[in-house]
């Protein structure tokens, strides 16, 4: 059912960020998939470099309000970046992740880590104590191998790059993308 709305999903992103830049944005089809509960991401790249990404790692709002809170949030308030400016608007690509349920385990070596998830296919989360961090599934494609996947994913966590904890908690989960044509 997503897959045929994959377009719609993108727009209602882009119309999200358009509204907040003051930019003519067609209001989006309205659909039942929206109303639904549902988890997503929000990538934005421009030229091809990553320009924002933000997300919900579970369902707990309706699909449309999660996309539109989390394109604008990837758009004016990811930490890494300024605001997007009305200038990049035109090259803005969009991408919208859309989030399946997660599966947990407790991991208590990296080695259980690796065999567990599915390079290229799973997105994954660690979380340890305060510490807690995802990449989507898209993310395998620079970083290929699992164990740098993971090392690059504890940092971003902020945890120790030395030691893994025998308490890690490893979520894996899929997801169905969908981007500007």
């Amino acid at each position: 059912m997503l897959t045929e709305n994959g377009p719609l999903l993108v727009a209602h992103a882009r119309h999200a960020i358009a509204s907040r830049l003051g930019v003519q944005s067609a209001q989006p089809a309205d659909v039942p998939a929206l109303h639904q509960p549902g988890a997503a991401f929000v990538t934005l790249t421009h030229f091809g470099r990553l320009r924002g990404c933000i997300g919900s790692l579970t369902a707990q709002r309706p699909l449309g309000d999660d996309i539109a809170a989390n394109a604008a949030a990837a758009a004016f308030h990811d930490p890494r970046f300024p605001p997007v400016g009305a200038s990049e608007w035109p090259d803005l690509q969009v991408e919208v992740s859309v989030l399946g349920a997660s599966e947990w385990r407790i991991c208590a070596t990296e080695a259980d880590a690796v065999a567990w998830i599915r390079p290229g296919v799973d997105g994954v989360i660690l979380e340890y104590g305060a510490h807690r961090a995802t990449f989507l599934p898209q993310v395998w494609e620079s970083l290929p191998e699992p164990s740098q996947f993971l090392t690059e994913l504890r940092r971003k966590a902020g945890m120790r790059l030395e030691h893994w904890p025998e308490t890690m908690h490893v979520g894996r989960y899929q997801v169905e993308k969908f981007h500007d044509a």
